[in-house]
């Protein structure tokens, strides 16, 4: 069984920054790519930024200069370094993954439990 589990969100100021965490545990053989994607309240979820096999990466245009995406396939984690945050980036963060998960080939694809976003002075 694969699991994703993300940390390091909270409350933080206009301008501020934090940095998300993921961690997934469970048999993984290998990455096949990992992401973010936020929830707003009343909004549709919706891609922030996704690393994919041979770190091609991909950003949604509304973070594309002030986030940050980067991975530790060793660890089997991905990060969200998220700078200059603003009041609009304010909703409920998801870590994505797919992974491979057994020798022939078969994968996983599933979400984490998601982790708070709060801009606000």
């Amino acid at each position: 069984q694969v699991q994703l589990v993300e940390s390091g969100g909270g409350l933080v100021q206009p301008g501020g920054s934090l940095r998300l965490s993921c961690a997934a545990s469970g048999r993984i053989v290998s990455i096949n790519d990992m992401g973010w994607y936020r929830q707003a309240a009343g909004k549709q979820r919706e891609l922030v930024a996704r690393m994919s096999t041979g770190d091609n990466t991909n950003y949604a245009e509304s973070v594309k200069g002030r986030f940050t995406i980067s991975r530790d396939d060793a660890k089997n984690m991905v990060y969200l370094q998220m700078n200059s945050l603003k009041a609009e980036d304010t909703a409920v963060y998801y870590c994505n993954a797919e992974f491979v998960i057994s020798m022939d080939g078969a994968t996983w694809h599933g979400w984490g439990q998601g982790t708070q976003v709060t801009v606000s002075s």
